[in-house]
């Protein structure tokens, strides 16, 4: 947090406190807070009398009544508002509402244990909350939200209580933790933007809020404690600020800035279906990275190629066992004819012994453990469903497959040698079934040590550069404590970037970009210097890198990327960056900001 203190036109000395968050969705709004706390629910834990058993039960049955009640109003009102698209989210919710497995084990429970149903509900949902919160991936505990949330709304309902779904028009809220449906309720009275302290950029009220074009910050820890209802806030869902008590002079920059940004966004979408290239008339192609296939008219309004990145485990994380073949080729078969004949570049299940939620395995460093390639090479039933179901989906031949933490031959071999043996034996079936093209990540310093080799094996990689940042400098991005030593501009990671793009380039291998660096205007040009002319990234920045590249040449972008090679440190790559930035691209472009 930081304080500054200025003077207000009387001369009185005011004082704004300013927070950095994640910036999950762009834009900027001012206005006063609404402090939103959720009620805790506190259900009594006394042993219930044989009389009151048959009793308990009913009120159970009754709490999901109701919660189906308001599920299905605010599964209407997302229809209304998003389409389809999202009111799935809620479908899913009442879909668990009618879980038998779910509804018998509490009731068998209730008659057996003479435990309160609330007491009951509490520990069958921390079953599954626990394999979720233990996860050290930062999805996984985001979709615990979505859990937690059917468990609070049932307790909720237990004791009948109200649901607060209106709050005054215009406010900002401020929260703990906020779930899809409070995003839906809350947006009906035109809210302007949200700030919540945990979350992220993938959790589903992103991705709802990107959808709605409301501005939201996640991630600020403790902000709840530092202000009240009514208090006046600043929020920039662009870089994650939020500014507490600002003065009148900087509430009249950011209102200025949100005009000019508005007006500038305007121009720049309509870049959307427009060719992608440099100033020099070099192409450029962009793809999308997704999360789920509802991302798809995004990925399509967006003007990108098709999708550079799905990250399949997430049809994981709603279930307590790996998705069967039928449902992921249903799945993939639909995201497939949606974008043909763009391409769609399914990752195989980048899944870790603390994500497997049907598995008892901890470890005590996960993301140095069993996890990505390797798992998928020791449980091979994982493997070959994802693969026949991959190969069954592909009637378009549009998609193509991507090995997730490769960090030897031997495991691009495996894989390459299970995809040709299923490809063989559906078409003995009588199956017509071609060859995919298949790809790996480069996200762990052991690949780009064998860039050579690996770019001369497959038919494209793709670059995961927050991995690779992460196990090069040995820190957690997730981490606060050594947060700030996570810096995708250190010398030994462009140096690193440099290396597996020529190579690439080199060896006649496609190559991609498929982490945050790829979205930040300040890295584009030296990315474009070091030979890399494909990008995969969050659909909503697609707009944005096009509209700066036409403002760049391949010589001058060169010319950079060799002068950044030679500096030995973060601090003075960027401080090059920004120097051609300025040269380079008008201060009036959305995503530009020469004081970060």
């Amino acid at each position: 947090m930081e304080f500054r203190e200025d003077n207000n036109e009387t001369g009185m000395k005011t004082g704004e406190q300013v927070f950095h968050g994640i910036g999950a969705s762009k834009g900027i709004a001012v206005g006063p807070a609404f402090l939103f706390m959720k009620s805790v629910v506190e259900e009594s834990n006394e042993v219930l009398d044989s009389d009151s058993i048959e009793q308990e039960i009913e009120r159970f049955l009754g709490a999901l009544q109701r919660s189906e009640k308001e599920l299905t109003k605010i599964e209407q009102v997302t229809t209304r508002k998003l389409g389809k698209v999202y009111s799935d989210l809620f479908n899913a919710q009442i879909m668990l509402l009618h879980d038998r497995m779910l509804i018998d084990s509490v009731c068998n429970r209730i008659r057996q244990e003479h435990k309160t149903a609330g007491t009951v509900i509490e520990e069958e949902f921390d079953k599954y909350l626990q394999h979720f919160n233990n996860s050290s991936d930062q999805l996984f505990q985001e979709r615990a939200q979505d859990l937690i949330d059917i468990k609070n709304r049932i307790l909720r309902n237990l004791q009948n209580k109200k649901l607060q779904s209106r709050i005054p028009e215009g406010m900002i809220v401020v929260s703990t933790c906020l779930s899809p449906a409070d995003i839906i309720l809350f947006s009906r009275t035109s809210v302007r933007a949200f700030v919540t302290e945990t979350g992220g950029v993938t959790s589903h009220i992103s991705l709802i809020c990107r959808s709605l074009n409301i501005p939201i910050i996640v991630g600020i820890s403790n902000f709840t404690q530092k202000l009240k209802t009514g208090d006046q806030l600043i929020v920039d869902g662009t870089s994650g600020t939020a500014i507490l008590s600002p003065a009148d002079r900087t509430i009249d920059e950011y209102l200025r800035r949100h005009e000019e940004e508005s007006r500038v966004e305007a121009d720049v979408c309509r870049l959307a279906d427009a060719p992608s290239q440099t100033r020099c008339g070099t192409p450029l192609h962009f793809y999308s990275n997704i999360d789920f296939k509802e991302e798809i008219p995004s990925v399509r309004n967006a003007g990108a190629e098709g999708v550079g990145l799905f990250r399949s485990e997430n049809l994981f994380i709603d279930n307590t066992k790996p998705p069967q073949e039928a449902e992921q080729q249903a799945y993939y078969s639909d995201m497939a004819e949606a974008l043909a004949p763009d391409p769609l570049v399914i990752r195989l299940f980048d899944i870790g012994g603390d994500k497997l939620i049907y598995s008892s395995i901890r470890e005590p460093n996960p993301n140095l453990g069993w996890r990505g390639i390797r798992i998928l090479i020791d449980v091979p039933d994982i493997l070959d469903s994802q693969l026949l179901a991959i190969l069954k989906a592909n009637t378009r031949r549009n998609i193509q497959v991507l090995m997730p933490m490769i960090s030897s031959i031997e495991e691009i071999t495996q894989i390459r040698t299970t995809l040709e043996r299923h490809v063989l034996a559906l078409r003995e079936s009588g199956t017509t079934c071609d060859m995919p093209k298949i790809g790996a990540m480069i996200e762990i310093p052991a690949a780009v040590l064998l860039i050579d080799e690996i770019t001369k094996m497959v038919d494209f990689i793709s670059i995961g550069t927050n991995d690779l940042t992460q196990y090069t400098l040995a820190v957690d991005r997730n981490n606060e404590i050594v947060q700030d030593l996570f810096d995708k501009f250190h010398p030994a990671i462009i140096r690193q970037l440099h290396t597996i793009i020529t190579t690439a380039n080199r060896n006649s291998c496609k190559v991609s970009l498929c982490g945050d660096m790829g979205s930040d205007p300040l890295a584009l040009p030296f990315l474009l210097g070091c030979g890399l002319r494909e990008f995969s990234i969050v659909s909503a920045d697609i707009a944005q890198l096009k509209s700066i590249a036409r403002y760049l040449t391949v010589d001058s972008s060169r010319q950079l990327a060799e002068a950044c090679l030679t500096l030995d440190s973060a601090a003075k790559i960027k401080e090059r960056l920004k120097e051609y930035q300025a040269q380079h691209v008008p201060d009036s472009l959305p995503g530009i900001d020469r004081n970060a």
